[in-house]
């Protein structure tokens, strides 16, 4: 290993090697961090299954051998979809969250949770769905903070917790405001924000009828001095839309003690927000109204921000990775690959975002895959 690279892969070679390999040691050919390594540099340089990456290992390993031994090669890809579906997901997913911690020490401001289904990792031979997976991603940054897969016998609302408690070890969430869509709009998830150090911006809508029909009220009737309100407006791409947010900290009819089927009291609740939305899209025009309720004071203007920020997980990351990582149509079926594999991906987007240039992701890899030296770079970043 060069000099110049130690102290910039130890940090993640370390943590690679805090995943146990339960292979007889004197047996190994290929050893774990090996693999890993090799697994992400390839995910990195444009390979989307593992028989590409093999060919971009066979074809690099005097750069690999900067880092990593590799005394006996590259193993073959039907011996690295093993060892992928063999590796214990959870504990691979605490070493992506681990690693995630150190790129940035502080806690993210603003951290957006969301799910999303790898659509071709279902197994219809063995009766198993598709890979649906919660992941948290700080959204200023621009960067994975973490993942949990959720159980076939599951679903998100019990899953995002579980992630929460990931996340609040070491403090990680400590200071943020986590913003989540409707589906976990209830007082166990925003009770699992708060036991985090966090602070919640939760949707109300059809799934909580009963609040979101109050909130409505609500505004409707405020009088001004109750309210404050700001207007944003976005152009682009032929499309105009206009953000009118109206915020509220009177809600005491809100968290007043009521014992009925169905109630909707949620901890520590400091703030309803109103968000009108008109969008203007050359001879079409449309509305739509979004309620939200946080426990968190702001102004009308950081509102705005922060559920802004919060579809950047939809666009700076599923659809970064559906489109550049092909991850829909990624064909890892059997045993933990799909889960592995998806943690590979957002150690290689992370990895790939690290490097500041003005090329897009998309170039950024293929570059990479091409030019050793561009992939040392963002592999040291």
């Amino acid at each position: 290993m060069f000099e110049d690279d130690r102290p910039r892969l130890r940090v993640l070679l370390d943590h690679f090697s805090l995943v146990e390999d339960e292979r007889e040691q004197w047996r190994v050919a290929h050893p774990l961090p090996e693999v890993l390594l090799l697994v992400v540099c390839g995910t990195i340089g444009a390979c989307d299954d593992f028989d590409e990456i093999v060919e971009w290992g066979e074809d690099n390993l005097a750069f690999l051998r900067r880092f990593l031994p590799y005394h006996h090669g590259i193993p073959g890809s039907r011996w690295l979809r093993i060892l992928l579906n063999r590796i214990d997901p959870d504990l691979f997913s605490n070493c992506f969250i681990s690693w995630a911690a150190t790129l940035r020490p502080d806690a993210p401001a603003l951290v957006a949770i969301d799910g999303k289904t790898s659509r071709d990792s279902h197994d219809r031979a063995n009766g198993r769905a598709a890979l649906h997976l919660v992941s948290a991603f700080a959204t200023r940054e621009r960067l994975v903070l973490g993942q949990e897969a959720v159980a076939t016998t599951s679903c998100e609302q019990d899953t995002i917790p579980l992630l929460l408690e990931r996340l609040a070890e070491k403090d990680r969430l400590k200071g943020a405001l986590v913003t989540i869509d409707a589906i976990a709009c209830n007082a166990k998830t925003a009770q699992a924000v708060l036991d985090a150090g966090a602070d919640y911006l939760l949707a109300a809508k059809a799934n909580q009828p009963g609040l979101m029909g109050e909130i409505e009220r609500f505004f409707a009737d405020a009088p001004a001095n109750l309210t404050s309100t700001v207007t944003e407006v976005d152009k682009g791409h032929g499309r105009v839309e206009e953000r009118r947010v109206t915020v509220s900290t009177q809600i005491d009819w809100l968290s007043g003690d009521r014992r009925f089927p169905g109630e909707y009291r949620f901890p520590s609740i400091a703030t309803i927000v109103k968000v009108q939305a008109q969008v203007y899209e050359k001879s079409r025009q449309s509305s739509q109204v979004r309620f939200y309720i946080s426990s968190r004071s702001m102004t009308a203007l950081q509102f705005a921000e922060a559920i802004r920020g919060h579809w950047a997980i939809e666009n700076s990351l599923h659809w970064v990775l559906d489109v550049t990582f092909n991850e829909d149509a990624a064909r890892s079926r059997t045993g933990h690959g799909p889960a592995n594999m998806a943690v590979v991906r957002h150690f290689a987007i992370n990895m790939v975002r690290s490097h500041n240039d003005k090329r897009s992701i998309k170039l950024r890899r293929n570059k990479a895959g091409r030019n050793p030296q561009y992939m040392a770079e963002i592999i040291r970043a």
